[in-house]
């Protein structure tokens, strides 16, 4: 209700916007809303005390309503007000009893009664408020129950297509004999919706037919549906619209073969078309049609089709807009993740990423294939707190971090222990933050293993995840890694620790998102299904995308609460053939030895065009090696897509690259192989570190 004395002139009130008023027994104004001060005129002084009789032209009609007992039944009229400003405008009259209440006795709406449109093109006329019915029309019980049905069923899914489908459902039969609803394609995909205009496409969505199937002769289900100017035209203007009688349609439709299978099913008699609009923009439209000897549509219908339609309108708008924020953190969550598959010298990895079923469990889940130094890879799996787009905006943040500690090659426990002080550092600064934010590094789990093709050699480490499912291929066993991860990122509570395997060739890893502690259903199932489907991968040679794709289709079967990553690793070794390897002691006598044998190994590859760069970096690395370490000195390469050359140390001393000045007789070694390699770099072991280098090698 309104207070103080503010005048409303004739455009301060929407047209349609219900006025409403609260009277005594006597009429008297006791309170009113502000579109009723628009909608007579009038400032709140010149009404409020004063009898609403006093504003109606003829009064006496509703002289009797004054005698309603409290909880009386509601009554409804059409009347003519008289402005204060001398005006007149039409309105339907709506009085209700107000029960309990010792002063205040009645509320009466008020609504403009629109005038009935001309009749466009189709001979179609406009909804109006004048097509509404008496409170004697036995129609009226019918239209509450299906304003009931309506404000329960319509709106309450998040789902676009869901939503059409039940408003067919809900007006079909008993409503209409068929019904359709055409959507834009924008709607569907959950974007905004463009101008509509002669020619914008739609989709049909929904049908339903009271008897029998769907009529061939207009557009089916599924099908591209485009509308022509008239009725593009009638849609845009937004308000429903009624053809009685289809006969003169039927006589051109020859003529015009795109409106009759738009319109003009064989069997309809009359037709109404509730365009879909919701803030200013056209979503879509449904047609309705009554067929056979039932009673045409009317304005009253019209009218009642139009509130549903306002319903509807909304609720599809919601989930237009749901499915907008579901959509863009899919994007971004797989715009984040590596290509799907991976394949490397050791291993052959395929990843999936399985959505949730609504976005309040999409967008924490992720995998991701490093390769490491030499031939040795990372593979990763997390899971951040959180859904929607912050929490895939977390996951990219956690994705980096570990991409640049992988960098630095360090154990995975190591490694866990790095990225837990950063989670740490980075969750204190979140608490400082105003708000709350639906994704966070708080909490996150990860779990980090790396292989190595060569020894066979995996070490995992975890932090509040789930440990991998392991399928040996010779022995045809499938088993949980025995793993004891750690705390939760952020927790800073115990150290991490790793599990080594032993792998051989054709043994499949299968990582999984999702914490430890957590059991569920939907964990329980997809257990079940990882380890019968990566048996059989590692039983065949089959690719590994091939079984991630059935795994993927399997899951999206069943709803899902939480969204889920899935990598699948087959492993293999490097050829022994592929490697070879020397001690020296620290003598500078024999760096021109190992010139020679790295030059010897080179021509039995058969990569003698490599020959001088290679000479130039064995014999660097082992001086400097000779010069600041001391030995043993170990010289490893390795052939692959590259060739890699390794010199090990026991130093733990960070070597770095700098540039030296032209008096310095020393210190461009690292210059000079950072300009001769395509990648170097270093990694640290108990034993000392290893400097590494990777040349390109032609094929």
């Amino acid at each position: 209700m309104t207070g103080g004395d503010d005048r409303f002139g004739t455009g301060s009130a929407e047209w349609g916007q219900p006025a409403e008023l609260v009277l005594d027994a006597a009429w008297t104004v006791l309170a009113c809303t502000r579109p009723a001060l628009g909608l007579l005129g009038a400032s709140v002084g010149e009404v409020r005390g004063r009898s609403l009789k006093s504003f109606f032209v003829d009064p006496s009609v509703w002289a009797a309503q004054a005698e309603t007992a409290d909880g009386g039944p509601l009554r409804s009229g059409h009347a003519a007000l008289r402005r204060a400003d001398g005006g007149r405008v039409d309105v339907e009259v709506t009085v209700a009893a107000l029960a309990g209440s010792t002063q205040a006795r009645l509320l009466v709406r008020l609504v403009p009664v629109a005038e009935a449109g001309r009749e466009d093109e189709l001979g179609m006329r406009v909804a109006s408020r004048g097509g509404a019915l008496s409170a004697a029309d036995p129609r009226v019980q019918q239209r509450l129950d299906l304003l009931r049905a309506a404000a329960v069923r319509i709106g309450g899914s998040l789902d676009v297509v869901r939503n059409a489908r039940e408003l067919v459902d809900l007006l079909v039969p008993v409503f209409a004999d068929l019904g359709a609803v055409d959507l834009t394609e924008e709607v569907l995909a959950g974007q905004e919706p463009g101008q509509f205009f002669p020619g914008t496409p739609l989709r049909r969505v929904a049908v339903a037919a009271a008897e029998g199937p769907w009529p061939q002769e207009v557009y089916g289900l599924g099908e591209r549906v485009v509308m022509g100017r008239a009725e593009a035209e009638h849609v845009r203007r937004g308000a429903a619209g009624v053809l009685q009688d289809l006969g003169r349609l039927r006589a051109t439709a020859s003529e015009d073969p795109q409106r009759s299978r738009l319109i003009l099913p064989p069997t309809a008699r009359s037709l109404l078309v509730i365009p879909l609009q919701a803030r200013g923009a056209v979503l879509g439209a449904v047609p309705l049609w009554r067929c056979g000897n039932r009673v045409p549509f009317d304005q009253a219908d019209a009218a009642l089709a139009e509130e549903i339609g306002s319903r509807m309108a909304l609720g599809l708008d919601n989930a237009r807009r749901y499915t907008r924020e579901r959509h863009a953190a899919e994007v971004l969550q797989r715009s984040l993740l590596p290509p799907p598959v991976v394949r490397l010298a050791g291993a052959e990895t395929a990843g999936v990423y399985a959505p949730a079923s609504t976005a309040a469990g999409t967008g924490g889940s992720w995998y991701d294939v490093i390769r490491l130094s030499g031939v040795r890879v990372a593979f990763v799996v997390g899971k951040v707190a959180g859904h929607g787009v912050n929490a895939a905006g977390a996951m990219g943040r956690l994705r980096s971090a570990v991409q640049t500690l992988a960098d630095l090659d360090p154990p995975p426990e190591e490694l866990l222990s790095h990225l837990d002080d950063l989670v740490t550092r980075i969750s204190d600064d979140e608490r400082h933050r105003p708000g709350s934010v639906t994704g966070s590094l708080g909490g996150a789990t990860c779990l980090y293993a790396t292989y190595d093709p060569v020894t066979g050699q995996c070490l995992v480490a975890g932090a509040g995840h789930s440990a991998p499912v392991l399928v040996r291929r010779h022995q045809d066993t499938v088993e949980v890694v025995d793993l004891q991860p750690g705390p939760p990122l952020g927790s800073s509570t115990e150290p991490f620790e790793s599990v080594e395997l032993h792998l051989q060739p054709g043994d499949v890893l299968v990582f999984r998102s999702g914490p430890a502690t957590r059991r569920s259903q939907d964990t329980e199932r997809d257990l079940e299904q990882l380890c019968a489907d990566a048996q059989l991968a590692a039983r065949s040679r089959d690719p590994l995308v091939d079984t991630a794709e059935e795994l993927l289709t399997r899951m999206r079967r069943v709803p899902r609460a939480e969204d889920i990553a899935l990598l699948l690793a087959r492993v293999d070794r490097i050829p022994p053939t592929h490697t070879a390897s020397w001690q020296l002691p620290a003598d500078p006598g024999l760096v021109a030895h190992a010139r020679a044998l790295a030059s010897a190994q080179l021509a039995h590859w058969g990569l003698q065009q490599l020959d001088f760069t290679t000479e130039v970096i064995v014999s660097e690395l082992i001086t400097n090696a000779i010069r600041y370490a001391g030995g043993p000195i170990g010289l490893r390469m390795i052939k692959e897509h590259r060739l890699i050359c390794e010199v090990s140390d026991p130093s733990q001393s960070q070597p770095y690259l700098r540039r030296a000045r032209l008096s310095d007789e020393g210190g461009r070694g690292l210059f000079l192989i950072a300009q001769l390699a395509h990648r170097w770099g270093s990694r640290y072991h108990p034993g000392g570190k290893t400097i590494w280098t990777e040349q390109l090698v032609e094929d």
